[in-house]
């Protein structure tokens, strides 16, 4: 077999790739004009390098998953003592230690009060997990008539069918309503929208009048409702105060609803707690969900794995005679995957041994400071960020805020300055973002801040 030579690498693969595979989230049609199909060769840390030895700063950890680093040393010997023991085995009537102790981990570690573990395979399945085993609950206990869930607009939950239902972003919705059951959209408390001179806090309390309002008319028919708790991320990084939570979780309580917290992106240090619900405490308690979804970081990014945390009085509803026909009978093939709950004790591993949460604080404390110097630009409607997870919302018009067309993808044009410079940006629409892992430096964070300015620039010029 011939070897290209080096400079024709990323052209022959990338080749070889737009001839056979079809890539998520993408117009393919991109890639046969401006956009280039970008073939990566290794990880180290905060990098990625392609075919040709050019570097790249992963400024979004491949899509939020990665928290320690491209190729980690300490995960990867994990997986690779994993594989010599038990790559997989099927999960139902048969168990392993990675997963015994993966759940055991995930419990001592979760808000109290969550019981049991339930494993998927992906954010999506999760998600479907948690909305099943809802409304499988109130059937259990007589409650037939509680079919409908209650989600944020601008919410996002994943692309299979049940996920989707309670998505509101119209990008990923539309097209496929027909298919999609119809929850009860409830008005965000996105503090985007808040009103002149209204903290964040005052907002997100106010916004929870629209949420009573459909709970007073709707509890007999609702099952749950979801949210993503203090950022809604892929309806554009848009972030709230979490005393919204606080009074969520209230509210729920009072209507006799369940509280389904999807903390797929948010989870695992990404807004400067553990878990991003646990900001939600106050003083006379603790902030439990009934249902708590994880996923992307918990594997620290080497592998596909989600879990599902919920209460014991939600376990003990289906834990009936065979006969009864209550049992959850959600599966996976991949269910439990022992190198998956390898990869993912080894990540819990690192939180717990080094500390990860105090170096993440003084990492967002410097990129807040060096965002300062956009806040004040003539097309930056908002600079917001949250722990480790920053935005930047390109707009027309300052102060009315009006958007630029979408037709005009101004977004693209800072992701491939982005490319050029070696820094994988990845806008949501105009919405510029960080959310890197968290081996990054303060002089990566300077490059990475650095080129995105230059970049929004080059976009509204």
């Amino acid at each position: 077999m011939s070897i290209e030579p080096a400079a024709d690498l990323n052209t022959a693969w990338s080749a070889r790739d737009l001839a056979a595979i079809w890539h998520p989230c993408t117009q393919m049609r991109d890639h046969a004009g401006s956009v280039p199909m970008i073939p990566i060769a290794r990880g180290d840390g905060a990098w990625l390098i392609d075919q040709n030895g050019k570097r790249y700063l992963d400024a979004i950890s491949s899509w939020w998953t990665n928290l320690f680093g491209h190729a980690n040393p300490r995960i990867a010997a994990a997986i690779k003592d994993q594989l010599d023991r038990l790559e997989h085995v099927i999960f139902a009537g048969f168990s392993h230690e990675p997963a015994i102790r993966l759940a055991e981990e995930l419990l001592r570690i979760a808000p109290p009060g969550l019981a049991r573990v339930f494993y998927a395979d992906n954010g999506s399945s999760a998600v479907e997990v948690a909305l099943k085993m809802s409304f499988h609950y109130w059937r259990n206990l007589g409650r037939s008539g509680k079919t409908r869930f209650v989600a944020l607009t601008g919410s996002y939950h994943g692309e299979t069918l049940g996920a989707l239902s309670v998505t509101d972003v119209p990008l990923y919705r539309a097209t496929y309503a027909p298919l999609l059951n119809q929850p009860i959209f409830v008005d965000s408390p996105d503090c985007y929208m808040r009103e002149p001179g209204e903290s964040w806090r005052e907002h997100s309390l106010r916004k929870l009048a629209d949420m009573r309002a459909a709970l007073e008319t709707h509890s007999e028919e609702i099952c749950a409702v979801i949210v993503e708790p203090l950022v809604q991320c892929a309806g554009g990084m848009r972030m709230y105060h979490p005393a919204y939570l606080t009074g969520l979780r209230r509210l729920c309580d009072e209507f006799g609803v369940h509280l389904i917290v999807d903390e797929i992106a948010v989870g695992f240090g990404r807004t400067g707690t553990l878990f991003a619900c646990e900001q939600a405490c106050s003083d006379q308690q603790r902030f439990t969900p009934d249902f708590l979804c994880l996923s992307k970081g918990l594997t620290g990014g080497f592998l596909p794995l989600s879990a599902v945390l919920t209460t014991a009085s939600i376990y003990e509803a289906f834990y009936a005679e065979y006969t009864s026909r209550k049992a959850f009978l959600h599966s996976h093939s991949y269910t439990g995957n022992p190198l998956a709950c390898r990869a993912a004790l080894e990540t819990l591993a690192i939180f717990r041994d080094e500390p990860v949460l105090e170096r993440t604080r003084a990492l967002a404390a410097h990129l807040a400071t060096r965002l300062v110097a956009v806040a004040d630009h003539a097309h930056v409607a908002e600079v917001r960020q949250t722990g480790m997870i920053a935005a930047i919302e390109l707009v027309r018009d300052k102060s009315t805020r009006a958007p630029f067309s979408a037709a005009e993808r101004r977004g693209l044009r800072v992701y491939l300055h982005g490319l050029e410079r070696g820094v994988l940006l990845r806008p949501l629409g105009d919405v510029v973002y960080f959310m890197p892992p968290y081996v990054i430096t303060t002089d990566e964070i300077d490059l990475m801040v650095d080129v995105a300015i230059a970049g929004i620039e080059r976009a509204v010029a």
